[in-house]
């Protein structure tokens, strides 16, 4: 039987989901099952909605528009609090913002940030997808969104920055999730129980979190920024579980999308569900 396409994101916060897909013995292991290829967060969604992809870190917004979805259970990218890579960067004032310039890679940061200026702050601004480039994007627009590696990477000095995670939490009082993995239901058709693939995506991600030096080390390099600050942002920052807790802020999430018109419909969460194997990888 083929393998089971995984569409990632190369992103440091996916680094831990990755980690047995990538390191040792569990990486052979798993290339027997799973063919893996390296995107942006929107590509992926988009993989999966032409079938190009079986499973994919998807923004949550995209699972509004893609049919027939499983989500992975108790795996997600969230922030309980301050995230520290989904910023609004601004040359005015909250209240003046007339434009913004949003990362062409995402769909859940672009929704958010339209939510949250439309229904907490008051304002309907316009708002244009651009290459995440802090100084292109301001010099046409009054702020800017970014998102992921090139927000830990920003000069914001001198800006107003907002963190939209600790925004939604500070309005709502919930979690935001941004991401999860989510399975095309025909991917899954006509396959056996084994492997158990809400098991070896929860087992990565364990793993990886086992293993928060060593992908600090590796990525310090990568993006010019201390070890430390990455151990930081991956452990404080970044939940990677989808508890009871961050399911509320994701039902809120669209709950308010519905209002504001950022989605024109929100299924039902549906959940990946197999037999639980008596081996695991």
């Amino acid at each position: 039987m083929s393998r089971l396409r995984i569409s990632a994101i190369s992103f440091l916060n996916t680094a831990p989901l990755m980690w047995d897909f990538e390191n040792g013995d569990s990486e052979e292991r798993l290339r027997q099952h799973f063919e893996i290829s390296y995107t942006i967060p929107s590509r992926c969604a988009e993989q999966l909605n032409e079938g190009s992809a079986d499973i994919g870190i998807i923004p949550v917004a995209a699972y509004t528009v893609i049919h027939d979805l499983v989500i992975v259970p108790d795996v997600a990218i969230a922030a309980k609090n301050k995230v520290r890579s989904i910023l609004l960067v601004s040359k005015v004032a909250i209240d003046k913002i007339r434009s913004v310039a949003t990362d062409d890679s995402s769909r859940t940061s672009a929704a958010l940030v339209e939510i949250y200026l439309r229904k907490f702050v008051g304002l309907d601004p316009g708002f244009t997808r651009q290459k995440p480039s802090l100084k292109e994007m301001l010099q046409w627009h009054d702020a800017a969104l970014l998102i992921g590696d090139p927000a830990l990477q920003a000069r914001t000095d001198g800006y107003f920055v907002y963190d939209l995670a600790e925004e939604w939490k500070r309005w709502t009082g919930r979690p935001f999730v941004f991401a999860f993995w989510a399975v095309r239901k025909a991917a899954l058709e006509g396959r056996a129980a084994e492997p158990n693939i809400a098991e070896v995506f929860q087992q990565s991600r364990d793993n990886g979190l086992k293993h928060i030096p060593e992908i600090a080390a590796a990525w310090t390099q990568k993006l010019g920024l201390s070890a430390k600050l990455i151990a930081e942002y991956l452990t404080e920052n970044v939940d990677y579980s989808l508890d009871a807790d961050n399911l509320e802020g994701l039902r809120l999430f669209y709950k308010y999308g519905l209002e504001c018109g950022v989605f024109a419909r929100v299924p039902d969460l549906a959940f990946l569900d197999q037999p639980r194997l008596a081996t695991r990888f």
